[in-house]
């Protein structure tokens, strides 16, 4: 025993001691100074690279160390980050540790060193840092070239939203150095004179091309350099989000997700993100080709959950969700098919289908939805493989719509796509009579009724309506009926019944049958009953109507009404036990007047016209003022009428008139008060309050004063338009007396004038005769003719007319008269010109040539015939034309004692014709022969010649030397009769 405790004793003491000199070995050692620092950069990452070793480390052992670093920036003592790095150290082991610089290092030079110390449990404390390692100087700006001016860092790849730093670094210090962001000048903070930074904070997504940002250095005005750079920023990489799985067939698990933003840009830079898909229980991977879905194959292995994790990664970030997916649960099925309807009739019909088999005993959950009418249904169904459903309770002659889903009804996760199918009911009788009105017209003797029917919904037609039947039965001779077959889509038709009592029923026909009857009747005695109309205020809802009940039994009221414009008639049935009721339609119109007739039905279902009631929806200003007149105007008064404005025809009651008056005094007159138009200006204004008064004495007025106005209707919405004032101005007071002159002496002038017209016969008579009557001419009265005396008359049909003698004296001429025997002394006389009419043939057989007279009626200045035209002809003068010249005595003298011996002188220039008629000569036979021994004148026929001879002038006898002009008034071939 006690040799024990001697053994033990001795080995603690050794124990203790071998210890005692270890720990004085390693004290001896520690700290361990970090040697062998060598720094390298990473122009793409930005980043510095260090490597480094620990000596005097005790031979393999291993020691956990922290060891510190300092980083400074253009000098060393600018330190700009500290930090710590703890790992477990070998011996002989060279340590990486990795720092990425926010400034790009190619912009300042930067420094680096290192201390450590032990961080190991087995050794005691105090433990202490060794010291710090010399500085590891890096610098990359003796690489960058010659150039005078750079921008770093290239083509950066960061995320929107981050905060990036950008320098420039300039050769020569006398540049003068801009810089700008897409287009925008930036201010950065100098490092040194070579070098500025510009922190760009929380940079936006411009485009997937890349923010572009240039530097342009410029010395004077001698050139410019201008370097650039891409800062590629992208959308941050979102976790992709719906991420879920389900199976169709039970062979394979669709995964879908929403993968968000694309973090894709241009020129390769970065492409999309990427999508792996791992399941945890199997360890498998794949890597999914699209962006938004990713099918995994089931294994025919008992596995049923799977546990999976969806990774989106680009190269700046990585994302990841998980979810775990029991196959049971996750069954999406395919679509139904084989969708069929059978035995369709007018109200059910058997709906079939087919579903895609999954496994033995799966259970499936249907949902049926039909669409018809506007409505839908909805049925849901339990079902192994084939479905099917008896739809019930549908319309007739309806189109419906029907479409089956279904789902797993043990474990429901999701409804499969829709299948569907139409079909169409067959029709049936229609349900439901016409809703029927009629307007009656009594006339004397008959009536005219007008029926009215609405077309029945489509609910209650089942089917098309082909036709409506129109049975009319004369109840007062109930063995007389009429039918009429009124073709859809017809709602009108029109009879003419005599006054009896008839009973009219309307039934609606489609292909299966008819509809139950409207019946209408129309009483014998005449339905133009007088009722007092109501006035009625509308609203926007329509129009509010109220009535008294009618005395005894009534089935029901009426209220019809007419559309506007297309004039269509409208009614609304009321019950029995109501007596108001609301119209409102979106046909009301602001601004039309509506008309409301309200009957009662009796129980013989004959109407009666209770009340009548008329309003608009809306009332609206007057559309036109009246035409004003202005009657009675004195000095001090006018009077206003406008008898002929119709109210009926405004968009509104007319509940008045407004008359405005302007005066020169700007003073109203009394009952006028004052106001201001729109335009600003003042007048004076009357307001008429009864709408049937339309006349206005205005008084109070001065004498010769100007006056303006005009005069305007207003109702509830307001008045008329406004119109250009009409003048008028008042007349003088004297006025008056000089019309009570004027008047009496206006009427004597006009009592005159009408006396003159009545006595212009006389008037004529007495100032300017009639032509003389053949018979009383004194020329006539020189020839005798014993046979038949009447032969002698100048009628226009027994005479052609041969020549016109034309005579002209020039100025400065006088001419002797014949009587005087004086010979013609002057120098020139203008010779007579004769215009001949020639008889139509040339060898005319008639009667010779007519013995001539003149006819002192036809006798007018020639001036006036100034405006005939003469046309030469040879100057040689007609044989008839002598003879006639060289007439019997007794003819000459009788031509010398009517007009001759009174005539004197004729003024020089003056010109006259006289137009001498002529009678047949006596002689017969060839006209170019002269006659030597006249013999009494045969009957003449036709007028041979007319000469015109000045008047008061001698003709001397022709000659065979006398020189005639003449001009033919008509060719050969003419005649005058």
């Amino acid at each position: 025993m006690a040799l024990f405790v001697v053994f033990q004793t001795t080995f603690f003491l050794t124990l203790l001691s071998l210890r005692t000199y270890q720990s004085e070995v390693l004290a001896e050692r520690l700290p361990l100074t970090p040697v062998s620092l060598k720094v390298s950069t990473n122009s793409i990452h930005q980043s510095l690279h260090l490597q480094w070793t620990v000596h005097n480390l005790p031979y393999h052992q291993e020691l956990k160390m922290v060891f510190q670093i300092q980083i400074s920036r253009i000098e060393t003592s600018n330190v700009v980050w500290v930090g710590n790095y703890s790992t477990t150290v070998k011996w002989n082991q060279v340590l990486h540790w990795s720092w990425e610089s926010e400034l790009p290092l190619e912009c300042a030079t930067h420094f680096v060193r290192i201390k450590s110390v032990m961080d190991d449990a087995s050794f005691p404390e105090p433990n202490f840092w060794s010291n710090w390692s010399s500085w590891e100087e890096v610098s990359v700006q003796d690489s960058l070239g010659p150039r005078i001016l750079f921008v770093f860092p290239k083509d950066k790849l960061v995320e929107e939203g981050s905060n990036v730093t950008i320098c420039y670094v300039s050769r020569n210090i006398q540049n003068n150095v801009s810089c700008y962001l897409e287009g925008k000048q930036i201010h950065g903070e100098q490092l040194d004179p070579h070098v500025t930074a510009f922190n760009l904070h929380s940079v936006p997504f411009i485009r997937n091309r890349g923010t572009n940002i240039y530097c342009e250095a410029s010395q004077g005005n001698v050139s410019k350099c201008i370097e650039g750079i891409v800062l590629f920023v992208s959308k941050v990489l979102e976790e992709p989000k719906d991420f879920s799985c389900e199976t169709r067939d039970f062979k394979t698990l669709h995964c879908t997700w929403d993968p968000g933003t694309d973090t894709a840009l241009g020129w390769s830079k970065q492409p999309s993100q990427s999508y792996t898909l791992f399941e945890s229980f199997s360890g498998e991977k794949k890597l999914c080709t699209h962006k938004n879905w990713c099918d995994w194959q089931i294994t025919q292995d008992s596995q049923e959950t799977y546990n999976f994790t969806l990774i989106a990664e680009n190269y700046l970030r990585k994302r990841s969700v998980n979810i775990l997916v029991n196959l049971t649960h996750r069954v999406y099925l395919m679509n139904p098919f084989s969708v069929n309807f059978e035995n369709v009739n007018a109200t059910n019909a058997i709906m079939t289908w087919k579903v895609h088999s999954m496994r033995n005993n799966f259970t499936y959950l249907c949902q049926i939805e039909l669409h018809g009418e506007g409505k839908m249904m909805q049925y849901d169904v339990s079902i192994n493989v084939n479905g099917e459903y008896f739809l019930s309770e549908l319309e007739p002659a309806t189109e419906y719509m029907a479409r089956v889903r279904c789902a797993d009804a043990s474990h429901f996760w999701k409804w499969s796509e829709w299948s569907g199918q139409n079909f169409t009911t067959l029709e049936a009788a229609p349900s439901e009579a016409p809703d029927v009105w009629r307007s009656v017209n009594s006339e004397p003797g008959n009536h005219t009724v007008t029926l009215f029917w609405k077309p029945l919904s489509k609910l209650h037609a089942n089917g098309k309506i082909l036709f409506y039947n129109v049975v009319v039965e004369n109840l007062d001779k109930p063995s007389r009926s009429e039918l009429r077959s009124i073709p859809a889509p017809a709602n009108s038709t029109k009879l003419i019944l005599d006054r009896c009592s008839y009973q009219i029923c309307i039934t609606a026909n489609n292909s299966v049958g008819a509809s139950p009857a409207s019946i209408i009747v129309i009483s014998a005695d005449p339905e133009n009953k007088e009722v007092e109309e109501e006035r009625i205020a509308g609203t926007e809802g329509g129009f509010s109507l109220s009535w008294k009940p009618q005395p005894g039994d009534v089935i029901g009221y009426v209220v019809d009404w007419c559309d506007h414009p297309q004039d269509v008639l409208q009614w609304k049935n009321v019950g029995p036990n109501t007596t108001s009721t609301v119209i409102s339609t979106d046909a009301f119109r602001p601004g039309v007047r509506y008309d409301f007739r309200i009957y009662g039905l009796s129980t013989k279902r004959i109407a009666c016209l209770l009340e009548k009631k008329t309003g608009y929806s809306q009332e609206l200003a007057p559309s036109d003022n009246p035409h004003v007149l202005v009657d009675m105007l004195t000095s001090h008064s006018f009077t206003l009428s406008w008898k002929d404005y119709s109210a009926e025809s405004q968009p509104g009651f007319i509940q008045g008139y407004h008359v405005y008056l302007k005066s020169k005094a700007r003073q109203c007159h009394p009952r006028f008060q004052k106001a201001v138009l729109s335009d600003g200006s003042e007048c004076c204004k009357y307001k008429i309050d009864n709408p049937e008064e339309k006349a206005l004495i205005v008084d109070n007025l001065k004498p010769e004063s100007f006056y303006e106005f005009f005069v305007t209707p207003f109702t509830s919405a307001g008045e008329g338009p406004n119109a250009t004032f009409t003048k008028v101005t008042t007349p003088d007071e004297h006025s008056s007396m000089l019309i009570h002159i004027l008047l009496p002496m206006v009427f004597c002038v006009l009592l005159i004038m009408i006396v003159c017209y009545l006595k212009s016969q006389w008037i004529k008579e007495t100032c300017y005769p009639d032509i003389p009557d053949p018979y009383k001419s004194s020329i006539l009265s020189l020839i005798k003719f014993k046979e038949n005396p009447h032969l002698t008359i100048m009628n226009v049909s027994d005479c052609i007319p041969d020549a016109i003698e034309v005579v002209s004296k020039p100025e400065g001429t006088k001419i002797q008269l014949l009587g005087t025997r004086k010979s013609l002394t002057e120098t020139e006389l203008t010779k007579p010109n004769y215009l001949y009419l020639l008889p139509t043939e040339k060898n005319h057989s008639g009667p010779g040539p007519c013995i001539c007279f003149e006819n002192f009626t036809y006798n007018q200045a020639a001036s006036d015939a100034g405006s005939c035209g003469h046309v030469p002809v040879p100057p040689k003068a007609p044989p008839s034309m002598l003879g006639l010249m060289t007439s019997p005595e007794n003819v000459l003298k009788a031509l010398e004692k009517n007009y001759m011996n009174s005539l004197g002188e004729v003024p020089a220039g003056e010109t006259s014709l006289n137009y001498v008629s002529q009678l047949a000569s006596p002689m017969s036979g060839d006209k170019d022969s002269l006659p030597t021994n006249p013999v009494e004148p045969p009957h003449c026929s036709e007028y041979k010649m007319q000469m015109a001879v000045p008047l008061r002038l001698a003709l001397p006898p022709p000659t065979e030397t006398s020189s005639l002009s003449s001009s033919t008034l008509l060719d050969p071939g003419e005649h005058y009769r």
